[in-house]
């Protein structure tokens, strides 16, 4: 990390309710308040319905209604910038596209000449991994490779902190894993602020300096777990286990009013087996 490192988040007391007309506010975060180091990589996770998502969109400039304040190296979040890259479950890609020029699309409001862009591109399917395939077709691509190129275009204007939500969820386990791989070496290599939203519990503790635990209705912070095992890691480590079964406490039980209870006896009931 250098001395000028940039990329600090500082979330406080931040509320957001979704109002519609003839309707009761939805309150969908509740004094939300968290201070993220510049190069940290944070995971945020949770059951549905307790934010995570409508988080980022604030963080990215999606959502601009809310009371608290985020800022970003002492500056208050205004709207959407090239400074936080964002890469959504579903890549996005344009299929008339080459992988090249999907890449390219990002660069639409950049400085760069011609040539400065030529480099940057390169260098970013380098680091995807995707030089043999960068004249292909969103169609000539696996999910996985799809979602690399949704990650290169995210990182080609060199942004100091990248947003995922829920970046791997629609792939198998197999590519998952690989790109949780991918996305840790990517992450070194940067040195760029992360923050990933995921239900998948493995992969927030895999990835995360921190796991930001998130409970619903409304959604608030109920713990942070810090990870403090070097990277890159190894998924057979117990010690990624052993916090990763911690966490895992948090939804194994459903608090008593969320219970369904069966108003008669099992025996009670008649099947036809």
């Amino acid at each position: 990390m250098t001395e000028h490192a940039v990329g600090a988040v500082n979330i406080t007391q931040v509320n957001k309710k979704f109002t519609r007309a003839g309707e009761q506010p939805l309150q969908v975060l509740q004094d939300i308040s968290l201070d993220i180091k510049a190069g940290e990589f944070i995971s945020i996770v949770g059951s549905s319905g307790c934010g995570k998502s409508t988080l980022l969109r604030l963080l990215v400039g999606l959502e601009e209604s809310f009371e608290g304040s985020i800022t970003i190296d002492g500056k208050a979040i205004e709207g959407t910038s090239l400074d936080r890259g964002i890469v959504f479950q579903d890549h996005r890609l344009f299929p008339w596209l080459s992988v090249r020029d999907n890449i390219r699309i990002a660069l639409q409001n950049s400085k760069l000449s011609q040539a400065e862009q030529d480099e940057t591109i390169d260098q970013h399917i380098e680091l995807v991994g995707l030089t043999a395939f960068q004249h292909s077709f969103p169609s000539q691509l696996s999910g996985g490779m799809s979602q690399r190129v949704a990650i290169a275009r995210s990182l080609v204007n060199r942004p100091n902190i990248l947003l995922l939500d829920e970046p791997f969820g629609a792939l198998d386990a197999l590519t998952r894993a690989n790109l949780q791989q991918e996305l840790q070496r990517i992450w070194q290599t940067e040195k760029i602020t992360m923050i990933i939203v995921t239900h998948d519990v493995e992969e927030a503790v895999f990835l995360g300096d921190r796991v930001v635990v998130m409970q619903p209705n409304p959604g608030r912070i109920k713990r942070i777990v810090p990870v403090t095992l070097p990277h890159p890691r190894h998924r057979e480590d117990v010690r990624l286990t052993a916090v990763r079964n911690d966490i895992l406490t948090d939804f194994s039980r459903l608090p008593d009013d969320q219970l369904v209870i069966p108003p008669r006896k099992f025996e009670h009931y008649r099947f036809a087996w």
